[in-house]
């Protein structure tokens, strides 16, 4: 799992370094400003930013508006001692999450957990064949067995997308080739059994007895689900 890190910004040395403290030993990795100074350049590689709403200078309304302003996608959370529901509103209208102080270190990392898993990119989808996993958007196949990557070569996956697009269908040699090559195929040409023969070694369980892309004597070749 890739460490996550977090802009904090507190001005009280005590309680910063008890947070700072307890997030590193969470596994968290924590840039700590002591004002709103700087803030937004050091949120370009931060994950999540957490800041207090008394600062010295800018108050953290003002911090938080500017980090949500210029980097929209950075989830932040909002302390303070203050209790009063207008505050917390008004931190509400730009900010992800409000935790009022004094608060403890098991919430606080909680919080932040929940952030993360907010603004965490959605996995991409995935079509299941067989035991395979195809991710189209990402060019990648992956046995759903032992989760590794199977490596296609390009001409490779392009037929198996072809295969795909076309499930269930009975396929001529000349479509594929010419769907693939983008030229017309050449009778006796046996450069797509090749290809068809490596990608089988690659993607089906046993390459004698395919499962997936199976042979259509005298006229092609027809794909499973």
């Amino acid at each position: 799992m890739t460490k996550k890190t977090v802009l904090y910004i507190e001005d009280e040395r005590q309680i910063g370094e008890w947070v700072v403290r307890n997030l590193e030993e969470r596994g968290y990795g924590v840039i700590w400003l002591e004002s709103g100074d700087g803030a937004s350049e050091a949120a370009e590689t931060c994950d999540a930013a957490v800041l207090d709403i008394m600062l010295p200078g800018l108050d953290g309304f003002t911090v938080g508006q500017r980090l949500k302003r210029d980097h929209p996608d950075l989830p932040v959370m909002m302390l303070s001692a203050r209790t009063a529901i207008d505050d917390k509103l008004e931190a509400l209208r730009f900010a992800d999450d409000y935790l009022t102080k004094p608060f403890h270190p098991d919430e606080l990392a909680a919080r932040i957990e929940v952030m993360l898993r907010r603004s965490a990119p959605a996995e991409p989808e995935a079509r299941r064949i067989g035991h395979l996993l195809v991710y189209e958007r990402e060019n990648r196949v992956v046995d759903a067995d032992s989760g590794e990557e199977i490596a296609l070569t390009g001409k490779q996956f392009h037929i198996f997308m072809y295969f795909l697009r076309h499930l269930g269908q009975i396929l001529t040699k000349e479509q594929i080739y010419e769907a693939v090559w983008g030229e017309p195929y050449i009778d006796g040409d046996k450069t797509l059994m090749v290809h068809i023969r490596y990608l089988r070694e690659k993607i089906e369980r046993d390459p004698g007895s395919p499962e997936i892309v199976e042979t259509i004597r005298g006229i092609g070749y027809r794909a499973r689900g």
